[in-house]
């Protein structure tokens, strides 16, 4: 997989008139403002983990990693076909509604939020797809070494967007937990998501600690 996200921010956006589909400059920064926003209307109390996270996001953007190139935005094992007789070959990229131009890092970052390992804490796997804590998978750690060789990109700031992507994808239960606090659905199972967005947000910090360690 981490072969073929490679491949794909290799295409050559503007020979395929694709660099017109987005507005690569300033990519990140309206990603991160917009996803500050969006918690800030969907949260139902304060969660200071969340508040950091956002803080400190906000305060570390690095520079965009250059030169953009097509982004999926959604990438990860959900929404990739796999070969029946070979399953570590990719046949297929699906749900591309959200792809855009940018910077690709936030693909890698996507990507490695939703890839869980056996020692992560148990709202990050349990929120995801456990499948990757299974013996047999790379670490994250592997797949960033495996992508640095084959983009040759500086990889140096990928905390920043690994952190992104756990933050959003805490925004995203939190919107739900929200429709859920609200009346807006009757679905039990949304009860649960207030407390895993307060542990994906202290997944995220630990993230950080680790950088500023």
């Amino acid at each position: 997989m981490i072969d073929t996200l490679a491949k794909l921010h290799s295409v050559d956006i503007y020979a395929t008139g694709l660099d017109k589909i987005g507005k690569p400059l300033g990519f990140v920064s309206r990603q991160v403002k917009g996803w500050s926003e969006r918690w800030q209307r969907a949260k139902t109390t304060t969660v200071p983990a969340m508040e950091t996270v956002m803080l400190w996001l906000n305060e570390h953007m690095p520079p965009e990693s250059v030169p953009s190139t097509l982004v999926h935005n959604d990438f990860k094992l959900d929404n990739v076909i796999l070969a029946a007789n070979e399953p570590n070959q990719v046949i297929g990229v699906l749900d591309w509604e959200m792809s855009t131009v940018g910077d690709p890092l936030i693909d890698l970052g996507v990507f490695l939020g939703y890839w869980s390992q056996a020692k992560d804490p148990v709202a990050r796997r349990e929120s995801i797809s456990p499948v990757t804590c299974e013996p047999g998978w790379l670490t994250r750690q592997e797949l960033i070494t495996r992508y640095g060789e084959k983009t040759g990109r500086d990889l140096s700031h990928i905390v920043f967007y690994e952190t992104f992507a756990i933050f959003k994808l805490a925004v995203v239960l939190q919107q739900i937990y929200y429709r859920y606090a609200c009346g807006q659905t009757k679905d039990e199972r949304f009860k649960e998501f207030e407390q895993v967005v307060i542990g994906l947000a202290d997944a995220a910090m630990e993230l950080i600690k680790q950088k500023d360690l």
